[in-house]
């Protein structure tokens, strides 16, 4: 069986970043096609990958700032010749499920979302890119035609499988097809239990927008209780601008270091609406409970009142009344732990082989 992986963009290194590292290790002579890469951003975590990119690689700038040419890459992606591979599994949430396959292959889509911008909320979306007024007012011309694209790009897929309930549905509902539900994986075996917590609560984070890191930060400048972030991005000046002494920002840190952070942390917080959210469940593999904003892929990974706790809006008051009665004492590391394991990455490789072969076959 010859093998080709598709991924939307290799400039980071997340939660899709992870599954594709996954589908290597299932294929590890497979090619990986993509429409730009930069091994620098994504940790060298695919040095050792037979990397297979697009006319934009070539293009100044775009590395780090892809957004520009979001109307270029429907054409990048179909540029790409597969017709020699019998299977191509594309790792999408946006762009890598409209490449054009050999009629006689198997297409399986690994689909984290439909395009964020392109469906949900998308005025929303276009206000968090930051593009001036005048290109902010013929952007939703273009997005018409982002989400005909897709739509079609969709219809080019054999198989969906959805990262979990929420995105499945969404798949439904926009592109009108079923989806078989395979949780991202988590490396369960990097995170330990600690034998003491420190004081602090802990946020692991890229900085954009709708992840609401902002709404965290103005309930701990009421409470005054330590919350320290990891991560980086276009967001951070923002949110450094708005905290105050009892938050730190720590920047990007090791793998080695970032599990001790997990491990010592009083909780974890996850403001955000994810399809997912991997950052939640490394938290609970370090037996650690997840304070959570009730929506999206945290409903099926987070058991009120044993491996976290929900505060219902999006909101500072909300999230401030479950801060207020949160006590460590409540939970129990192990049976966290125990909950995070369901998601092990060994797990989601096996139900990825059994899907394709039950549907090669």
């Amino acid at each position: 069986m010859r093998v080709a992986l598709v991924h939307d963009y290799l400039n980071q290194y997340g939660g899709a970043e992870r599954v594709l590292e996954a589908f290597c290790q299932i294929f590890p002579k497979a090619p990986i096609y993509t429409l730009l890469y930069d091994e620098k951003r994504t940790g060298s975590a695919f040095k050792n990958c037979q990397i297979k990119t697009s006319f934009l690689q070539k293009v100044p700038l775009v590395k780090s700032h892809h957004r520009p040419f979001l109307m270029l890459m429907p054409l990048a992606i179909e540029q790409f010749d597969l017709s020699q591979y019998d299977l191509v599994l594309s790792d999408s949430a946006s762009y890598a499920k409209g490449v054009i396959t050999s009629p006689k292959a198997l297409h399986i889509c690994y689909c984290h979302t439909p395009i964020r911008y392109a469906w949900d909320d998308s005025h929303r979306y276009i206000e968090e890119f930051g593009y001036s007024g005048p290109i902010k007012k013929i952007i939703p011309f273009f997005m018409n035609y982002i989400r005909l694209w897709d739509e079609q790009a969709a219809a080019r897929v054999d198989k969906f499988i959805a990262n979990s309930n929420f995105v499945s549905q969404r798949i439904r509902k926009y592109y009108h097809q079923e989806s078989k539900v395979i949780h991202p994986p988590v490396k369960t075996d990097l995170f330990y239990l600690a034998d003491k917590i420190d004081d602090y609560f802990l946020i692991v984070s890229r900085f954009l927008p709708y992840k609401r890191i902002d709404l965290a930060i103005e309930a701990f400048n009421q409470l005054g209780l330590p919350l320290k972030i990891i991560g980086d991005g276009p967001d951070r000046k923002r949110l450094e601008k708005i905290s105050k002494g009892n938050i730190e920002f720590v920047g990007l840190v090791s793998d080695n270091k970032l599990k001790d952070y997990y491990a010592h942390c009083q909780a974890f917080i996850f403001p955000q609406e994810e399809d997912f959210g991997i950052t939640a469940v490394e938290a609970m593999a370090s037996g650690r409970p997840v304070i959570a904003y009730q929506a999206g892929g945290a409903l099926e990974t987070i058991k009120p009142e044993v491996t976290g706790l929900f505060f219902k809006e999006q909101t500072k008051k909300s999230l401030v009344e479950v801060l207020k009665k949160f006590n460590p004492n409540n939970f129990d590391p192990k049976v966290i732990r125990e909950k995070a394991m369901e998601f092990d990455q060994e797990k989601f490789k096996q139900r990825i082989k059994e899907f394709i072969y039950e549907h090669w076959n």
